[in-house]
């Protein structure tokens, strides 16, 4: 960490430092670097950050101008990091990973200058508690407006978890089942039309086997539970030896013997009748 006599003057003059090692808050948070069972939260990364030493101030009520730094000490990685209940700025060396400087997050170690959103001051702290105003610029405006909205998002939610939780406070009330209390249930009766509903499903197929059972043929129907056959109804053609199709793509001889006999061919409509009038007990 850089350090200039005239600012550490200064600082020191406005208000007392703390010398015992260990008290600071930056002390405490570079502690927790080596616990690896805090959880580190990352809230932003920011790159190719500039740091510039903030020359004297004419008045405290006007504030800080970002056109009055001129010398540039430092540039490398910003993040707003969360470990345990300590939230911190650190400035990162973009080549090294090294710390170059720590700023913990409380009230006043934050400022925004007056005439640039991209330009901030931040009140730097080592580990003996000694601290110094920095200049911190950003190149984008993005940038800048993550930077700040990673500050109020930590400030707003570490406030929320400080505030305590509604509580009931009226009487307490008493769910259970006294003894020799009794529970009464009124089931609807069904009806014989409610369980042939039932097996009704989402794509109506009791409507379907209804209406499938009213088109299908009776016992003494002639259609004998067969399909009807096609309108046009065409022959098997013979194969080389003679032998004819029955219409299902069987060949058959009108001879028990069948070589050299002739073949006799039926069509779909003649075999539904012969297998209908089988079926029925009548002779063909």
């Amino acid at each position: 960490m850089f350090k200039s006599k005239s600012s550490a003057a200064k600082t020191a003059a406005a208000k007392p430092m703390t010398s015992a090692e260990g008290d600071s808050d930056t002390a405490i948070f570079l502690k927790s670097l080596k616990d690896p069972n805090i959880i580190e939260r990352v809230r932003v990364t920011l790159k190719n950050a500039h740091v510039f030493k903030l020359p004297p101030r004419q008045t405290v009520s006007v504030g800080w101008r970002g056109a009055d730094w001129r010398e540039k000490v430092w540039q490398g990685t910003v993040k707003i990091v969360e470990r345990g209940d300590t939230t911190a700025i650190l400035l990162v060396d973009k080549e090294k990973g090294s710390i170059f400087a720590v700023c913990p997050v409380k009230e006043g170690a934050v400022d925004r200058c007056i005439d640039s959103s991209r330009y901030f001051v931040l009140r730097i702290e080592n580990a003996s508690g000694r601290h110094m105003f920095i200049g911190v610029a950003f190149n984008e405006r993005n940038d800048a407006f993550d930077f700040n909205a990673a500050l109020e998002d930590s400030k707003r939610e570490k406030e929320m978890e400080k505030m305590p939780l509604p509580t009931y406070t009226g009487p307490a009330k008493d769910y259970s089942i006294k003894q020799g209390e009794k529970i009464r249930v009124a089931i609807p009766k069904k009806t014989p039309s409610d369980y042939m509903d039932a097996d009704d499903d989402d794509f109506g197929s009791s409507s379907r086997k209804n209406t499938e059972k009213r088109g299908r043929g009776t016992k003494g129907g002639s259609g004998g539970g067969f399909l009807k056959p096609p309108p046009r109804d065409t022959a098997g053609r013979a194969n080389d030896s003679g032998g004819g199709t029955n219409g299902f793509g069987e060949t058959f001889s009108s001879s028990p013997f069948g070589s050299g006999a002739e073949t006799a061919t039926l069509s779909r409509a003649q075999a539904a009748k012969i297998l209908s009038l089988i079926e029925r007990g009548f002779p063909a």
